[in-house]
């Protein structure tokens, strides 16, 4: 019997995990006003960036279903 391939990102809780390019990158932290070391961390190896090419420094874009505010998004640092 053949094994199908599962892959992570497809599962129901993972939530969508996307990189931000430069200018996206850019146009955050200046919404914000802080820098990359503020942001809250997330691991290269974290296995929801397991398909994703990220390297240290890169911004991850994560956006949560929530109940009550309809999606919930989050930025992470990549190290």
């Amino acid at each position: 019997m053949p094994t199908k391939k599962v892959t992570i990102s497809d599962h129901v809780l993972i939530p969508k995990h996307e990189k931000l390019n430069d200018s996206e990158k850019k146009a955050v932290l200046e919404l914000y006003g802080i820098t990359e070391k503020e942001l809250p961390l997330i691991s290269v190896s974290d296995p929801a960036l397991a398909e994703m090419k990220v390297k240290t420094g890169d911004v991850i874009k994560i956006e949560r279903n929530s109940p009550t505010a309809g999606v919930s998004i989050f930025y992470r640092s990549v190290v």
